[in-house]
């Protein structure tokens, strides 16, 4: 097995450093240490300790607990493996190499568990076992003795090393059998073990002048171990005085970064010889092979200089034995005692443990992200260390212990606004100058559902014109969701009241596009609002609601219709034939109209609005188009000359009321105008109006109304004979009061459109009540002038029969000749507004 010198020892000692005893980092204390203890050179995987179970972590705890190890070395010995409940080795462990001649030799680190957070603090005793055997720096030691050297001279050894400690360590010194010489072992206050040889008697150069002796170190381990190293000694002749030292002990202290080839230190000695006897040459007799890469002496001048890195952190402290040599052999030695004074040459370095990552952007204050272990090899001042964070970041640093910081949350964090953090913690050492060293974390903040959909406007307004097809986009409304994933997908709806609008409109989930469910019309709704919900699929889920005011634009879908005088057949871009429209009335115009006077208007409506329903009025058929005209937007029909006696006594007008829609549509009104100064005078183109004027359907039903009154004449003459014949006695008195029955019970006849229209104007217009006559079997008007009565009294005829004596014709006048036949009095006119 490879043998490591006590040197090299202590350099791995400088390269440890204990983490202290964390404070809680979470809601409770940790408990006290965990401590195990196993002997070095373990294998890789052996076991430590139960670990999970000296926590008090059952199987069924570790997967929701996360337990895990946290480490300050630089090498990670320890490990859980898979099991994940038992602490291993994960690498060979040295004790030497890591600990040197430090005892104990202590390892630490960290458990950290989760649900809640916790460290626990554990403590790992690595103990020596006696793998090293004992060394001497040197195979072959010559030393020269003058023949005159007097008894009890002792002379210093090369030392032995041995890098186990305790009883492994060196603990004696063996010489080979010799009269002339014997060993004095002594020991330092460091406790090491130096050996020394004594002259027991007088040499001899002429009977012998080499002696060759075997010097043996020898440990206390079981089994013990040992190293040998061979003494030549050559007797030479006599020197009067040996060399003297100017300090038995020389005490150094050297910079750590002193350049290489610097002056270190001096050593001197004198003799009080003269000539070569007083030539003195500078040797290290006893010195470990790390002193000797970084030291050199020389041999004429006594000086050392630095040929090597010093590092404090590697090796604190050398120890070497020098020699002075005279020219005759003499020899002298003196101790050096190398201190390395520590500058601050180490930058500090950070290890992070991440905690929480990615952390819920909902984290309360002050909740745990990592633990942050800080290690500076420098001493004294140069291995304070303080830490913070660069930058503005909602988060700050706590201290735990010693060189441990707890990186906690120091405000809420909104992912919307920072999905991430790029945090850069810098340690800085208190040294001058002043080092230091950054450590980064990138820390992503998890999204939770925290923004309800935002529509883009609160309030939508769309337009569509009526007739539209069903299916027909209408407008497409967008809500946008900060939040991600699921959180900021968003599905459309129609929310609450709205749901009764259905038949109107549909909303698509996905694209929130809003979708006509049926054509439109402007006349039944010219406008509603429906809301639409926008909801996350977050859990809970979060919504908020726009509203759509949708507005039906009119087209021009609708052709004008008179209202007065009734229409003809309507006209236009798709209008439709109407049916056959009852006969126009006749308006009456005197003869002595003068331009200007009002014949007629003509009232019509529109059921589009806007433009579609503005109105024009125009004259397209008259027999005298230059005797009327008619306004543009009023529809009023005047005389647009005085009227004379050339023109015809009937004329007919044709108006056409347009729209301005596009395309126009339009309807016709007819109007029957006579001419006449008196109505005695329109009475026959009236009566000829009235007779042409019966319709079919009205001949029909006459037709049908004489069959029954026919057949109610025989049923009625059938049941007169039986009661004839039932009383002889005389007809009874119903059959003479229908026998007295001298007038007619056919009331007044009057045209279909006697009740349409709400003119502004008040019209004189008169109406046969019956067939046209002859225009002389009317009555010659009488001299005195008509007297006013009322229209039931005008429109009331009698029937054309003799008048009995007793009846009166008029107001006490009889009749101008009995026997010539009369004629019943025609209904002469109707008024009406």
């Amino acid at each position: 097995m490879e043998v490591r010198p006590a040197a090299q020892g202590r350099a791995a000692a400088g390269r440890v450093a204990l983490l202290a005893v964390l404070l809680p980092v979470c809601c409770r204390a940790a408990p006290e240490r965990i401590r195990y203890a196993i002997p070095e050179e373990l294998g890789r995987g052996s076991l430590v300790g139960p670990l999970a179970r000296d926590l008090g972590l059952s199987p069924a705890d570790l997967p929701a607990r996360k337990l895990r190890i946290v480490s300050g070395d630089e090498k990670q010995y320890f490990t859980l493996w898979e099991d994940n409940t038992n602490l291993r080795i994960n690498e060979r462990i040295d004790r030497e190499g890591i600990c040197g001649a430090v005892s104990p030799c202590v390892l630490s680190l960290e458990a950290v568990v989760e649900n809640p957070f916790n460290i626990f603090h554990v403590s790992v005793t690595i103990q020596d076992i006696n793998d090293n055997a004992p060394q001497f720096d040197r195979e072959f030691v010559a030393i020269e003795m003058i023949e005159s050297t007097p008894p009890g001279t002792r002379f210093p050894l090369s030392s032995g090393r041995d890098p186990d400690i305790g009883a492994n360590s060196l603990q004696n010194y063996q010489l080979t059998p010799n009269p002339l010489f014997s060993l004095v072992v002594r020991e330092s206050p460091d406790r090491t073990k130096h050996a020394e040889l004594v002259l027991e008697k007088s040499l001899d150069r002429e009977k012998q002048r080499n002696h060759h002796l075997i010097l043996t170190a020898v440990d206390g381990g079981d089994p013990v171990r040992s190293g040998t190293t061979q003494i030549k000694i050559n007797v030479t002749d006599a020197n009067d005085n040996a060399p003297v030292f100017t300090k038995e002990i020389y005490k150094v202290r050297v910079l750590e970064n002193l350049p290489e080839g610097s002056l270190a230190f001096q050593v001197k000695a004198t003799d009080g010889d003269e000539g070569t006897n007083a030539e003195i040459t500078y040797s290290f007799s006893d010195m470990a092979n790390s002193a000797r890469q970084v030291f050199t002496l020389d041999s004429r001048t006594g000086d050392v200089k630095v040929t090597g890195p010093l590092d404090y952190e590697e090796e604190k402290y050398y120890e070497a034995t020098v020699e002075g040599r005279d020219g005759g052999g003499l020899i002298a030695h003196a101790k050096v005692h190398i201190d390395i004074l520590d500058v601050n040459d180490n930058a500090p370095t950070l290890s992070l443990l991440p905690i929480l990552n990615p952390i819920p952007e909902d984290s309360v204050p002050s909740t745990v992200v990592a633990v942050i272990n800080v290690r500076d090899r420098d001493s004294g001042d140069n291995r304070q260390v303080s830490c913070n964070i660069d930058g503005d970041l909602p988060f700050r640093l706590e201290p735990s212990a010693e060189n441990t910081y707890k990186l906690i949350t120091a405000s809420a964090m909104d992912r919307e606004k920072v999905s991430a953090y790029n945090i850069t913690i810098t340690a800085r050492d208190r040294g001058s100058p002043a080092l230091s060293s950054r450590a980064a974390l990138v820390l992503e903040v998890s999204d939770v559902n925290d923004n309800a959909p935002v529509f883009e406007e609160a309030a939508y307004s769309a337009y569509v014109a009526e007739n539209n097809a069903a299916g027909a986009p209408v407008l497409r409304v967008r809500a946008r969701d900060a939040d991600a994933g699921a959180n900021g997908r968003v599905s459309y709806w129609l929310a609450g009241g709205s749901a009764g609008l259905a038949p109107y409109v549909s909303v698509e989930a996905r694209s929130g596009a809003v979708y006509a469910q049926r054509s439109f019309d402007y006349e039944q709704c010219r406008e509603f609002a429906v809301a639409v919900r926008a909801q996350d699929g977050g859990a809970p889920a979060r919504s908020s609601t726009a509203t759509v005011r949708v507005f039906v634009l009119d087209r021009n879908d609708n052709a004008p219709r008179v209202l007065w005088p009734a229409a003809g057949a309507a006209a236009g871009a798709g209008a439709a034939p109407a049916a056959a429209a009852a006969p126009a009335p006749f308006e009456v115009v005197p003869r002595s109209a003068e331009a200007g006077y009002v014949v007629a208007k003509v009232v019509a409506v529109d059921a589009d609005a806007g433009r579609n329903a503005w109105l024009s009025y125009e004259l397209v058929q008259a027999p005298e188009p230059a005797l009327f005209r008619v306004g543009l937007h009023s529809g009023e029909v005047r005389t647009a000359r005085a009227v004379s006696e050339r023109d015809a006594a009937k004329q007919r007008l044709v108006v056409v009321v347009k729209d301005h829609g596009q395309p126009a549509l339009s309807a016709t009104a007819t109007l029957h105008v006579v001419l006449a100064e008196s109505l005695q005078e329109a009475l026959p183109e009236l009566s000829e109006r009235a007779a042409g004027a019966a319709s079919p359907a009205e001949l029909q039903f006459y037709l049908v109304l004489a069959l029954a009154l026919l057949s109610a004449l025989f049923l009625l003459s059938v049941a007169l004979a039986v009661l004839a014949r039932v009383r002889r006695a005389g007809p009874p008195a119903v059959l003479r009061c229908l026998g007295a029955q001298r007038f007619s019970v056919a009331g007044a006849a009057f045209p279909a459109d006697f009740c349409e229209g709400t003119l502004p104007y008040s019209y004189n217009l008169c109406v046969a009540p019956g067939r046209a006559v002859a225009e002389g079997a009317w009555l010659p008007p009488p001299s005195p002038p008509l007297p006013s009565l009322p229209a039931e009294e005008l429109l009331g005829g009698e029937p054309c029969a003799k008048r009995s004596p007793s009846s009166s014709v008029g107001a006490g006048e009889p009749p101008a000749d009995p026997d010539a036949p009369q004629v019943c009095k025609p209904a002469l006119s109707r008024c009406f507004p």
